[in-house]
């Protein structure tokens, strides 16, 4: 079979997209490939076609140990005999499936990295045919990326072992450092490379200054997203378990996910949120890799990403279908403090503190950016693009000030702490210096003596923290070492306290005007989404697509399967605008491939044609 017909009869698809075609003829014929695409773009597709074409089963490395049943449920849905092999299993599953592989009866074989490793699974694949290697998410090689996973680290070893079997290493995250790394660690020199565009359109950003990060996280939910599914990350797992709860109390189907749980219950958590409608799972970063509900409607963050990586990677996993979804984030200028003493407090060596450093400024700058964030993001990565139109800062501009007075103003107030009194401070007692506030540590420190007492007063303080914010952004102020907090002048402080370097800084729209401004910009954006989708069914039609979507409700719960495996959205709205008489009519229908059409066909025209069939499929 060729590639083009594996995609209609097994997947339902009647094209390609993007690189996929050209990546799946090359491993077809043996070739080594490196794949970057964004989430949602279809990498799998680049090793599962090619799997089912070769002789042989296709490995396919993943460090998804918790999901990867729902991985395995999701192909074999599709016809596809897939196995996994990890800890979870008890020695009679491992027999079965090490006895299958060995005979040829899988098309598809997942396994952890640090099984693939072992002596035992060495030895195994040896007895077998493979078709194929597959490294997903093979970032976590890279040491510069946001995901390091020493395991990785030995994968090399396939290309000695087994020469003339063809490798791909596919990820969606990676910057010209993380491609290069990925490229000499796993011994892919001879791989040929295929990049798409990271962008992903559809997707909303929105970066706002943090007041109180649950109330707005709750309002933006409210107001944005109610029942609909969505992920919020923080860093801390008390925060998790806080915000979670919060929500709960206040309507929100909330539930928390960090590695102090038990194994049993993230994997609970994980089950409800790919099977249930409208389960917002509030996790630290731990959560959310190799999850392919498409569905999700938004991805926040109330805590500061480490790196633009994590969070470009993260806020992937909202609107895979394609349709409209939000990436939100808050922070403010305790976020900062707070990932620079992280980084002072690593164990890590001088040259990974520095690193982490970069990779937090790159953050910073984004956050911070008055330019269109899409911009910013994906010239990260080394793409350029026009203005998006679709940011916070394309879709509501934010005002830029000359700021250098005011910057020379924070910055003499820290010199002349730093030079006239040996002593540093926290932004709280700089801003009370300067706005001429007699506190009693202002006091008992007799920091009203200071020449600069008071020449800030015609600020708030909430004005002030955000040109410290944008300071830091700018490299023109840091946080001193021992992770205290403190404030201390950089190289870059006396070209700007000299006049040399003028200082634009963004200005922060007032409260509640900016919040006004920003949901009707956003409600404008999802009604016009919202239109759009409508628009594609009649009212009759947009009634059947609901009992479309009840009748596989049912069949998810009565298989154990997460609704979107019976069936995406899409293609369920494809069906009810069809509306098909007859089986045959559902051919060609995107989503729908020989296995579940054989499956699925007769109840989706009991369906269509007005009744919801009482027992389904078996």
């Amino acid at each position: 079979m060729t590639p083009l017909q594996v995609l209609r009869d097994v997947f339902g698809y009647d094209a390609f997209r993007g690189h996929q075609a050209d990546v799946i003829d090359h491993v077809v014929a043996g070739g080594d490939a490196i794949v970057l695409m964004p989430t949602g773009g279809g990498k799998s597709l680049c090793y599962q076609i090619p799997a089912l074409i070769r002789p042989g089963t296709g490995v396919v490395v993943s460090p998804l140990i918790a999901l990867m049943q729902d991985q395995v449920d999701a192909v074999r849905q599709l016809g596809i005999r897939a196995a996994y092999l990890n800890s979870t299993q008890d020695a009679g599953s491992r027999r079965d499936v090490e006895r299958a592989f060995r005979q040829g009866d899988l098309d598809l074989l997942y396994v952890a990295p640090e099984r693939l490793l072992t002596d035992s699974c060495l030895a195994l694949l040896d007895q077998g045919q493979i078709a194929l290697f597959a490294i997903d998410e093979a970032h976590c090689v890279s040491q510069w990326g946001h995901d390091f996973r020493p395991d990785y680290l030995g994968l090399g070893l396939l290309g000695e072992r087994w020469p003339d079997v063809p490798r791909l290493a596919l990820t969606a995250t990676a910057t010209e450092a993380t491609h290069r790394e990925i490229t000499e660690r796993l011994g892919l020199g001879q791989a040929r490379h295929f990049v798409s565009s990271f962008d992903r359109p559809n997707i909303r950003y929105r970066i706002e200054p943090k007041r109180s990060a649950k109330e707005q996280l709750l309002s933006f939910i409210q107001s944005e997203h109610a029942g609909e599914a969505g992920i919020v990350y923080a860093l801390a797992r008390a925060t998790t378990e806080d915000v979670a709860a919060y929500l709960s109390a206040h309507g929100v189907t909330a539930l928390a996910y960090h590695a102090g749980l038990s194994a049993d219950e993230r994997r609970d958590v994980q089950r409800r949120f790919l099977r249930d409608d409208g389960v917002v799972v509030v996790a630290t970063i731990a959560f959310g890799m190799g999850i392919d509900k498409p569905d999700v409607r938004f991805v926040a963050h109330i805590d500061l990403p480490k790196s633009v990586e994590g969070y470009y990677q993260e806020t992937g996993r909202a609107g895979r279908d394609g349709e409209a979804s939000d990436a939100w984030l808050v922070y403010g200028l305790g976020d900062v403090v707070q990932q620079r003493r992280f980084i002072a407090e690593s164990p890590a060596d001088d040259f990974h503190r520095r690193l982490q450093t970069r990779l937090l400024d790159a953050m910073l700058a984004l956050c911070e950016t008055a330019e269109c964030r899409r911009q910013n993001l994906l010239a990260y990565f080394g793409e350029a693009i026009e203005p998006c139109g679709n940011c916070d800062t394309c879709l509501d501009p934010p005002a830029t000030l000359d700021g250098t007075v005011a910057a020379q103003k924070l910055l003499s107030t820290v010199v002349r702490l730093e030079r006239e009194r040996r002593q540093h401070f926290g932004a709280g007692q700089v801003i009370d210096i300067l706005r001429g506030h007699r506190t009693e540590k202002v006091t008992r420190w007799r920091h009203d003596e200071l020449s600069t007492w008071g020449i800030g007063a015609d600020r708030s303080d909430s004005e002030w923290r955000a040109v410290v914010r944008q300071l830091l952004a700018r490299g023109e102020l840091a946080i001193g070492p021992g992770g205290h907090g403190v404030l201390v002048t950089t190289d870059a402080s006396w070209a700007v306290l000299r006049g040399e370097v003028a200082v634009a800084l963004r200005q922060d729209v007032a409260v509640a005007r900016g919040r006004a401004k920003k949901d009707k910009a956003a409600k404008a954006a999802k009604a016009g989404a919202s239109a759009a989708a409508a628009a594609e069914l009649t009212a009759e039609q947009a009634e059947l697509f609901e009992r479309l979507r009840a009748w596989r409700a049912g069949v998810a719960r009565e298989k154990g399967l997460p609704a979107y495996v019976v069936f995406h959205d899409s293609t369920l709205r494809a069906v009810a605008a069809a509306r098909p008489t007859a089986v045959a009519e559902l051919k060609g229908i995107p989503g729908i491939g020989a296995a579940k059409l054989e499956a699925y066909g007769e109840a989706l025209v009991t369906v269509t044609q007005g009744t919801v069939p009482s027992v389904t499929p078996a």
